[in-house]
């Protein structure tokens, strides 16, 4: 039985844990006695163990859900909190969807490789700090100051439940947990900067261009690995204000979930509660320099996993 797990206010300030049956909600400490107390990051620390309690758990509310009645959520009044209240290291892959890389070569006149993997190019990754970059489902995000040129970036989000250190591809997904929506929202004027010379390494500033608040908003949803057949064939897309910008399939990825994650282990271990960012396909703003405005509204939709909506304030 399908389930889906994520974090609400309970009582207008507590962050609980809930889990989605179907299409109904319910709270998870008050549905399960082992749940009792539990958050969301911890059940990513014991994720083996956790998948199978709720799993069993998702199969009796749905064999008799008038017993679990007391504990549903109404989802006129669910309001949901960032899924993690500890996240780990947000790993983000760049150029890592064919048709972006394509279209970003075309519109800013770079050469860029189509397929860096065919000539033995390693993934690339930038980190997002974690806790303050973490946005909610239907949170309202700040606009950064001094930024221009804001971009979003629909992006597949994979949440790590089992250490990995120094894993091959081939046993790769073997450490995945759950899989989410994620907008990767970048300040593409904040990547150089100005009064530093041109030849300057230091000229490069990757924390202004990821990180501000909220500029990670990831969920509304975990759904588990064992729901999701591929993570490599999942349709994915975005809208601005109702308008189609991105649509797309994870099977441009460049360097697979698999390839990802296997790199990034070679280099430092992973652990549960981290985050990788997948990278995002064509159809941002920086391939045709229109950016966003106050009061933007960003819907995140992939195939299997639901729906994210954010409002840019």
């Amino acid at each position: 039985m399908k389930f889906q797990l994520f974090n609400y206010f309970k009582d207008g300030a507590t962050v609980a844990p809930g889990i989605m049956v179907g299409d109904t909600a319910y709270d998870l400490q008050g549905a399960c006695s082992s749940a009792a107390n539990v958050t969301l990051d911890e059940i990513l620390e014991r994720w083996e163990e956790a998948n199978l309690w709720l799993g069993s758990l998702a199969k009796d509310i749905s064999g008799w859900p008038q017993g679990y009645g007391a504990h549903e959520i109404l989802l006129t009044k669910l309001r949901y909190a960032p899924l993690l209240t500890r996240p780990g290291t947000i790993y983000g892959a760049g150029a890592n969807y064919r048709d972006h890389v394509e279209a970003m070569a075309k519109a800013l006149n770079m050469n860029l490789c189509a397929d860096p993997k065919s000539e033995g190019i390693p993934p690339w990754h930038f980190i997002k700090a974690s806790r303050g970059s973490l946005a909610a489902h239907a949170q309202d995000i700040d606009f950064p100051a001094n930024t221009h040129m804001l971009d979003w970036e629909a992006e597949l989000a994979v949440f790590i439940g089992k250490r990995a250190d120094k894993v091959s591809v081939e046993e790769a997904l073997e450490h995945v947990a759950d899989y989410s929506c994620a907008n990767d929202l970048s300040a593409r004027d904040h990547l150089k900067r100005p009064q530093v010379d041109e030849s300057s390494p230091f000229r490069f500033d990757w924390i202004g261009h990821k990180t501000f608040n909220g500029s990670c908003p990831v969920g509304p949803l975990l759904t588990p690995a064992q729901f999701v057949e591929s993570p490599e064939n999942l349709a994915i897309k975005l809208w601005r204000n109702g308008d189609l910008q991105q649509d797309s399939n994870t099977s441009n990825h460049l360097y697979t979930i698999a390839d990802q994650i296997a790199y990034i282990s070679q280099r430092i271990e992973l652990f549960p509660g981290d985050i990788i960012l997948t990278g995002t396909p064509a159809g941002v703003g920086m391939e045709k320099q229109t950016f966003i405005q106050r009061g933007d509204v960003f819907t995140v939709w992939i195939e299997g996993l639901g729906t994210l909506e954010n409002k840019i304030v």
